[in-house]
């Protein structure tokens, strides 16, 4: 059975209707838009999906190593770029000592061209996955921890994408033997391990988005 199959059988569809539903507080039960209760309703559809898709892991291998190497030079662009940011900081004299600089990178909030479903409600799927207060475990985006300076100022880059330890390659929960040569960073694992996203959700993501802030005495700069 293909990918798309896969994604197109009914028990898929009905939980994503239910989610699409749910977020657009569509129906009675959905009205008050209290989205406390409904992280099960991502957390079944991510394992139906998984445990469907895992068992043709070959066939995804191309997708995750193109989804790996984009992601990987976003976060470099986004370290360098809150490396420098906070060094400009520190170089202003007329700034007090209390300042906090955190950068964080999210999925493109546009749906994968790539993906192979499309239609109407696959955008008001994707809107309800990358809804944070939706779907919880995204609220730091892909990184289990976010980028914080002053505290991170002495960790490297390779430290921040888990590329600092033996072997360096965070495919648990993958077929080991297909996956031993990927270097995959650790915020690939942490979107597949951590969070709410289907594998098939996020490995056809090419585009992300960094967000960059900086907290001086409690007032936020925001830099996109």
């Amino acid at each position: 059975m293909k990918i798309k199959e896969i994604l197109l059988s009914d028990d898929i569809q009905r939980i994503e209707r239910e989610i699409i539903n749910a977020h657009k507080g569509i129906g009675i039960r959905y009205r008050d838009k209290d989205y406390s209760n409904f992280a099960c309703l991502l957390e079944i559809r991510k394992d139906l999906i998984n445990k469907k898709v895992l068992k043709f892991q070959e066939d995804l291998i191309p997708e995750i190593v193109e989804f790996n190497e984009p992601l990987r030079n976003t976060l470099q662009k986004m370290y360098d770029k809150a490396y420098h940011i906070w060094i400009d900081f520190q170089k202003l004299r007329d700034w007090e000592d209390d300042i906090e600089l955190t950068a964080e990178c999210y999925l493109s909030p546009v749906h994968p061209a790539r993906h192979p479903l499309q239609g109407e409600d696959r955008q008001d799927l994707w809107n309800a996955l990358c809804d944070d207060e939706f779907n919880t475990l995204y609220a730091g985006g892909v990184s289990l921890q976010t980028l914080t300076f002053p505290r991170d100022n002495k960790e490297s880059f390779e430290s921040f994408i888990g590329m600092d330890c033996p072997p360096p390659n965070w495919n648990e929960g993958l077929d080991s033997k297909l996956t031993e040569d990927l270097h995959l960073i650790c915020q690939f694992n942490h979107l597949f391990d951590h969070t709410y996203w289907a594998i098939t959700d996020f490995i056809y993501v090419r585009e992300f988005e960094i967000r960059i802030k900086v907290d001086v005495n409690n007032y936020i700069l925001n830099d996109a």
